[in-house]
């Protein structure tokens, strides 16, 4: 769910199919007169006040503002007149209004997510099974959930409810005695320590001002950039707390003088980089709390408040192609092809494209001709699963306008309905780091099936951007095209002023390119999210193992035979400064290796390689890898750039196991 402060009710516009269909002229950027499709396009309206759509506005810019002008956003204008054209004359469209949620329910709602129910209502119980979670969370997260907790509360306390509301204020004390002691590398002493090398790098940029609204511009590729590591070692909330005290220091010094432009990339981290899929699903639960919890706290701190938007529950399609949900999609494309994680369609409209070559001038910006479209989407909904659809038929453009559509008329948003609002709010942060920050926290929140999909469009769009020489489509310009199919068909015909018009498409376009651009930063987990995750697995096993000796030393058991028991396999056949490699599943032959300073994953995998040949095999097809197993972490694919001596160190009682990649 998203997290954004409403004072309204919340209407939400499902769409439904329109009377009749209707050719509209569309232009483009080079001034040309081919039609786009008619076909209704999704719409979730999140006001109550619907009015006619008004014309591009004409906004009136200042002579600094030169960063975001009419030409530099004329894609966008030319792309939402297309879609605001295909989306008239529609009819029986049905009109759900949300119920502005009671006090506290908002927050409560927010503990069930983060995987804290059970401080609350009838779920409560003893507070000890959410004391490993909170002992380790960072100071601005502990914050984060003793604020909704309070509420909460406050809220059944006044509703007159009897349930016992534990005080986890107690549980925090603790926590910030145990730091004082003992810091963990999550804390702020440790968040002083590792900003340190990211101070003096400020990532704040020339913004232009729309009303009262400061907007961070989109930054021609052409201008020139440093580049710098984005910090995921510390956790971001604390990192803005650091960053709002140091810049009241910059800002006395420098007196207003303007930082240089930034780019980030994502830093070398010797335990290895940790992308979305490569955890179990049991700390990637834990890891989606965190991310929750983190990202309030990153607002909290930023002073923007985040609330619930709930989906509402909408009759949709149960078969076909356009306007059937993702998940629905996806248990009938399974049934054809098991395993698949992207619908068979999208994946199909993508391939088609290319087919006709990236190099096409205009690409994704010359919409189709509207007859085309109309009948290609009646014989795709007929004859797609049966194998009959002649794809010959389908023009270039053709299939990118139908892959634009296909995205509009998902019955809820690609960027989800609970998220939608928090990705828009994205645009309200002061830096572009921050920015960045937030929409990685958001990438890992959204839902498998939306998240897959994403990835795939993501990755499509970066292809479509290294032909830019020829076809003309730089980053921005696609980001101009696709920010109003992802993000501004639920606000069509909603009234608005040209200034919030305009700083919704500067926003949204800015958001769009962020997500292009730095889509491999994006699907990162941050590594202090995954020592955390270390942590409470940690304390999970002492708390286990503390009751098991219990119920041994009831049991009359022998706690020394107990003991030897409990060492590990490393402990006990291996030799200090060695590990052991298995492949179960393609070889019976374990390795012993020795550790040093430079070897890594990759080459542990090489060494399998030179004696299995069925590893070998499974290698060079990229198959298989190399999992961390077991100790602080469930199961972790390492990348090839991982050094194991450093990981050794930080999970000493892990097996090493080579297998087949999760699918």
């Amino acid at each position: 769910m998203s997290w954004l402060s409403s004072s309204q009710g919340v209407v939400l516009t499902a769409y439904h199919p329109s009377g009749k269909d209707q050719a509209v002229g569309g232009s483009h950027g080079k001034g040309g007169d081919e039609t786009t499709s008619s076909r209704r396009c999704g719409q979730y309206a999140m006001n109550q006040e619907i009015t006619k759509v008004t014309e591009k506005p004409t906004f009136d810019r200042s002579s600094s503002q030169d960063s975001m002008d009419e030409v530099s956003m004329e894609d966008y204008w030319t792309e939402l007149e297309n879609i605001k054209k295909s989306n008239e004359n529609r009819q029986d469209q049905r009109v759900m209004v949300v119920k502005e949620p009671d006090e506290g329910e908002l927050e409560e709602e927010w503990l069930k997510e983060a995987g804290l129910s059970n401080l609350f209502g009838e779920a409560a119980g003893d507070p000890q099974e959410s004391m490993v979670f909170l002992s380790t969370l960072t100071r601005t997260q502990a914050a984060a959930v003793q604020k909704r907790v309070e509420t909460v509360s406050q809220t059944l306390r006044k509703k007159n409810k009897q349930y016992q509301i534990p005080d986890v204020r107690d549980i925090f004390a603790q926590q910030r005695e145990s730091n004082e002691k003992v810091p963990d590398g999550t804390e702020s002493q440790s968040v002083r320590t590792n900003e340190n090398k990211y101070q003096g790098k400020d990532d704040q940029v020339s913004s232009l001002v729309v009303g009262e609204k400061k907007l961070i511009p989109l930054v021609p590729e052409e201008a020139p950039a440093s580049e710098t590591d984005i910090n995921l070692e510390v956790s971001f909330a604390e990192q803005a707390v650091n960053q709002k005290e140091s810049s009241k220091e910059k800002t006395r010094k420098s007196k207003g003088d303007d930082a240089p432009l930034l780019s980030f990339r994502l830093p070398k981290d010797k335990t290895g980089t940790t992308r979305i899929g490569d955890l179990a699903s049991q700390d990637m639960k834990k890891v989606c709390h965190l991310a929750l919890i983190e990202l309030t706290a990153l607002y909290d701190v930023l002073g923007v408040e985040l609330k619930q938007q709930k989906a509402v529950k909408i009759k949709t399609k149960d078969y076909g192609l356009f306007g059937v949900p993702l998940t629905i999609l996806l248990e009938q494309d399974q049934r054809k092809v098991p395993g698949t994680r992207i619908p068979l369609i999208f994946q199909k409209l993508i391939s088609r494209i290319e087919e006709g070559g990236l190099e096409t001038e205009g690409l994704l910006r010359i919409p189709g001709a509207a007859t085309r479209i109309k009948n290609l989407c009646q014989e795709l909904e007929a004859k797609f699963y049966e194998g009959t659809f002649n794809w010959e038929s389908v023009k270039q453009h053709d299939a990118a306008s139908l892959l634009k559509l296909f995205i509009r008329e998902l019955p809820q948003p690609l960027l989800s309905v609970e998220y939608l609002t928090a990705f828009q709010a994205v645009q309200n942060l002061p830096t572009k780091k921050q920015q960045l920050q937030a929409l990685n926290l958001l990438v890992i929140l959204l839902p498998h099936a939306n998240r897959d999909t994403l990835k795939a469009l993501l990755e499509f769009l970066q292809r479509v951007i290294d032909s830019k020489e020829k076809n003309k489509m730089t980053v921005m310009n696609v980001a101009m095209v696709m920010a109003p199919n992802l993000f501004m068909c639920h606000t069509l015909g909603l009234k608005s002023s040209e200034q919030q018009e305009f700083v919704m498409a500067s926003g949204t376009a800015n958001i769009m390119h962020l997500l292009i651009k730095y889509q491999n930063l994006l699907w990162t987990i941050p590594k202090f999210i995954v020592n955390q995750v270390r942590k409470q697995n940690t304390e999970n096993h002492r708390k286990d193992k503390k009751a098991m000796k219990k119920l041994l030393k009831k049991m009359a058991y022998d706690r020394e035979k107990y003991e030897k028991q409990d060492k590990t396999t490393n402990d006990a056949d291996v030799p200090q400064g060695v590990i052991r490699v298995q492949a179960p599943h393609l070889s019976k032959v374990s390795m012993a290796i020795q550790l040093t300073e430079e070897l890594k994953a990759s080459d542990v995998l090489a060494r399998f390689l030179s004696q299995e040949s069925g590893i070998a095999q499974a290698l060079k097809k990229g198959e298989v890898s190399l999992y961390e197993v077991g100790g602080n972490i469930g199961e972790r694919c390492l990348d090839d750039d991982t050094y194991m001596k450093d990981l050794y160190q930080l999970n000493p009682n892990a097996e090493w196991v080579i297998k087949s990649k999760a699918s």
